[in-house]
């Protein structure tokens, strides 16, 4: 059994709160419910509050291991990745954009356009 992640995040600031991680072997699914009742993150806040994102498993896994911070824009409820800039001097803020992996696939679709090349 593979199970993917599930985000939980503040709906104002679209920080993340928690992180469930990809399982696989002999895992079973758990409910919002239940990784509210385990979490205490998550129990101690108002339900209101927050909120949560499910993916798949092995969905934006290459995202997730070279980014250096991640969170959910409260408007689009969708993930946005920041990256590590080699030659930044720390301390610097992170950027948040759209993944990696989906805006090159965006990219490589918008050439084959440009090319006339059939996907």
């Amino acid at each position: 059994m593979q199970i993917g992640r599930r985000i939980y995040y503040d709906t104002i600031t679209g920080n993340v709160l928690t992180d469930t991680g990809e399982q696989q072997g002999f895992v079973k699914p758990t409910t919002v419910e239940q990784d509210i009742a385990t979490y205490s993150v998550l129990s101690e806040r108002n339900r209101e509050t927050f909120d949560y994102l499910e993916l798949e498993f092995g969905e934006l896994r290459q995202d997730f291991m070279e980014c250096d911070g991640y969170r959910v824009n409260p408007d689009t409820q969708e993930l946005e990745f920041s990256y590590p800039d080699p030659d930044a001097e720390p301390p610097v803020e992170p950027v948040y954009e759209a993944p990696l992996s989906q805006r090159m696939a965006e990219l490589e679709a918008t050439i084959d356009a440009l090319l006339g090349v059939e996907a």
